[in-house]
C-alpha cells in the first residue's frame, strides 16, 4: 500500500475511533436519564461499571494519533486533523463521565417521590443530546455550518438551566436531597453541552485552520 493510501486509511480509522467514543458518550447519556426518569437502579449502576470502556478508548485515541504523528509527520490540515481528534476524544469523554454522574444522582434519589416535575430537565436533556449527535455529524462531514448551529443550541440549554434552577429553589424546603441532585444532573447537562460546543469550536479551527469562540 503506497504511504499516502496508507496514511487516508489510518486518518478513517482514527476518526471511527472517535464516532465510537461518541456512539458510547451518546449510550451513556441516554441511558442514565432513563434511569432517573424510570428510577432504575440496576440500570444506573451498569451505566457507572460501563464507563471503563470509554475510558480505555479515549486513550486508545491519543495513542493512536501520537503514533501517526510521530511516523507521518503530516503538515497542514493532517496535522489539524490528528490534533483536533485528540481534543474532540477529551470533550466526548467527559460527556461520557456526565452520564455516569447523572447515574450516581439518580441512586442518590432512589425510589423516592420527585418533588417536582421533570419536564424541563427532560427537555435540556433532549437538547443536550441532539447536541452531542449534531457535533458527531458535523466532525464526520467536516460541516462549520452545523457546528454553528451546535453553538445556538447552547444558549437555549443556558435559559433552560437557569429556569431548572429557579424553580428549584422553590422547593429547597421540601427535600434538600433531591433539590441537591437535581441541580447536579441539571449542571451535568449544561457542561455537556459547553463541551459539545467544544467540539463544534474544534470542527471549525479543523476546516478554517483558525481558533473561533463560537459561544460569543
Amino acid at each position: 500500500m503506497p504511504v499516502r493510501e496508507k496514511f487516508d486509511f489510518e486518518l478513517k480509522e482514527l476518526k471511527q475511533k472517535l464516532m465510537d467514543l461518541g456512539n458510547l458518550a451518546t449510550k451513556s447519556l441516554k441511558l442514565s436519564f432513563e434511569a432517573l426518569e424510570k428510577q432504575d437502579i440496576d440500570l444506573a449502576l451498569k451505566i457507572i461499571e460501563d464507563d471503563t470502556e470509554a475510558d480505555m478508548l479515549e486513550e486508545e485515541i491519543n495513542d493512536f494519533a501520537i503514533l501517526l504523528i510521530a511516523k507521518q509527520q503530516p503538515v497542514a490540515i493532517d496535522l489539524r486533523r490528528i490534533i483536533v481528534a485528540i481534543k474532540i476524544a477529551s470533550d466526548i469523554e467527559r460527556m461520557a463521565d456526565f452520564g455516569v454522574n447523572i447515574a450516581k444522582s439518580a441512586i442518590r434519589i432512589g425510589k423516592e417521590s420527585f418533588i417536582t416535575s421533570l419536564d424541563r430537565l427532560k427537555k435540556m436533556h433532549e437538547l443536550t443530546l441532539e447536541m452531542l449527535e449534531l457535533s458527531l455529524r458535523a466532525f464526520n462531514d467536516e460541516d462549520v455550518l452545523l457546528a454553528k448551529k451546535i453553538a445556538e443550541m447552547d444558549d437555549e440549554v443556558d435559559a433552560l438551566y437557569g429556569e431548572i434552577i429557579v424553580n428549584l429553589l422553590k422547593h429547597s424546603n421540601d427535600n434538600q436531597q433531591q433539590v441537591t441532585q437535581f441541580s447536579f444532573v441539571a449542571r451535568y447537562l449544561e457542561r455537556t453541552a459547553d463541551h459539545a460546543t467544544n467540539v463544534a469550536e474544534s470542527i471549525y479551527y479543523l476546516v478554517r485552520g483558525r481558533h473561533f469562540d463560537l459561544n460569543n
